[in-house]
């Protein structure tokens, strides 16, 4: 846990897209029938494309590193804001607003770094990170063995000031779910759903284009139907939902994602949301535009660089590969405040940062819902 990059490191930008003409960012799970139908669809619009020859995840496009130094007329940190911002329900707008907040000490030794035991574990991942730093983390994927190509587990390691890493979280896609579904757990070596660490779950609409991150409660119909009152008290709480636009075979540019979070209190705990049926969850209020309590945020816009002709983002440092799957989360009034930011370093090697009002299972939930298949936004 630390803070932003130093004034006096690299910047990186880092394509988000490659153009057509050069490798494309397919899933996952893309075979080659797929890869097929999408070089027909591009010969028909008199497009050409090339398809690398990684079998396994075809991002193999080519890292656009910055060569042009930070203006001397910008702030040392332009692109990522030093300062926290408080994210309060504002009672009297019904309405959420940011409001600026004195930032804690950067790069503080409290935290994460002194977690011993996984019941520590499973408290931390659930606390929103501390206002003023900023929580480094590695997402590994492991596609080893008889069914991981379709069913991989990922491993989220924080990474600690002294150089060591911190196992915080495993996920991994249920093989009988009729939709995505995957289990999150503190205990890597148990990923069941009755297991003691289970800390929570994501689960996708049949497309793959909406997905809502839960905690380790009971789900609303158990909790009803064992229990003769209506308290929901016991039920799981809906920690965060991700919607990506339609954006077959990615005419319309970059991915577009809107993350929805729970609403936070004056002294920055998180509003507990609990969906009293399937027409008050965070997707249905984000749907109907009932917002009250709840944060909206978006992906950062890439910009599109006419020298590389590509849509760059620029991560300081923290990602090198293109792909797709890098984005950054910010919320529409201040862009420049980066909430959490995910991409790829190597092939199965991901980094994860995040900031206040997040917490580690929301953002390893959103970085989950960016691997997985995506059937009308590819």
């Amino acid at each position: 846990m630390t803070d932003g990059a130093s004034p006096d490191a690299p910047t990186t930008t880092v394509q988000v897209l490659p153009v057509v003409g050069q490798t494309s960012d397919f899933t996952d799970d893309e075979d080659d029938t797929t890869t097929s139908e999408t070089e027909r669809k591009l010969a028909g619009l008199h497009l050409k494309s090339f398809v690398d020859g990684d079998e396994e995840d075809q991002e193999s496009t080519p890292i656009i590193p910055s060569t042009s130094p930070v203006s001397p007329d910008e702030p040392p940190h332009a692109v990522v804001l030093p300062q926290a911002h408080a994210f309060s329900i504002t009672q009297q707008q019904d309405q959420q607003s940011i409001r600026p907040s004195s930032a804690d000490s950067m790069g503080s030794s409290e935290g994460p770094n002194s977690l011993g035991n996984g019941a520590a574990v499973e408290r931390f991942v659930l606390e929103p990170a501390k206002e003023g730093t900023l929580v480094k983390c590695r997402i590994s994927r492991d596609r080893k063995g008889m069914d991981r190509g379709l069913f991989p587990t990922y491993f989220l390691h924080m990474e600690r000031d002294d150089g060591k890493k911190i196992f915080l979280l495993a996920g991994r896609k249920r093989k009988k779910s009729a939709t995505s579904n995957y289990l999150i757990s503190a205990d890597p070596t148990d990923l069941s759903r009755g297991g003691e660490s289970f800390c929570g779950k994501l689960r996708s609409n049949l497309l793959g284009t909406q997905f809502t991150i839960y905690d380790g409660g009971e789900g609303r119909k158990k909790t009803l139907s064992s229990s003769t009152t209506t308290d929901k008290q016991g039920s799981r709480q809906e920690l965060c939902a991700v919607i990506y636009e339609t954006n077959v075979l990615g005419f319309k540019g970059p991915r577009k994602m809107t993350v929805i979070l729970p609403g936070m209190t004056a002294d920055h705990q998180r509003v507990d949301f609990r969906a009293s049926s399937e027409s008050d969850s965070l997707i249905e209020r984000w749907k109907t535009k009932n917002m009250d309590q709840l944060i909206e945020l978006c992906n950062k816009t890439p910009v599109w660089n006419e020298d590389t002709q590509s849509y760059v983002l620029n991560f300081h440092g923290r990602v090198t590969q293109a792909s797709v799957k890098n984005f950054q989360i910010v919320h529409e009034s201040d862009t420049e405040y980066i909430i959490m930011q995910f991409g790829r370093v190597a092939e199965d090697v991901f980094t994860m940062d995040y900031r206040y009002p997040m917490c580690a299972l929301q953002a390893f939930g959103i970085a989950l819902s960016s691997f997985d298949s995506k059937l009308a936004c590819e």
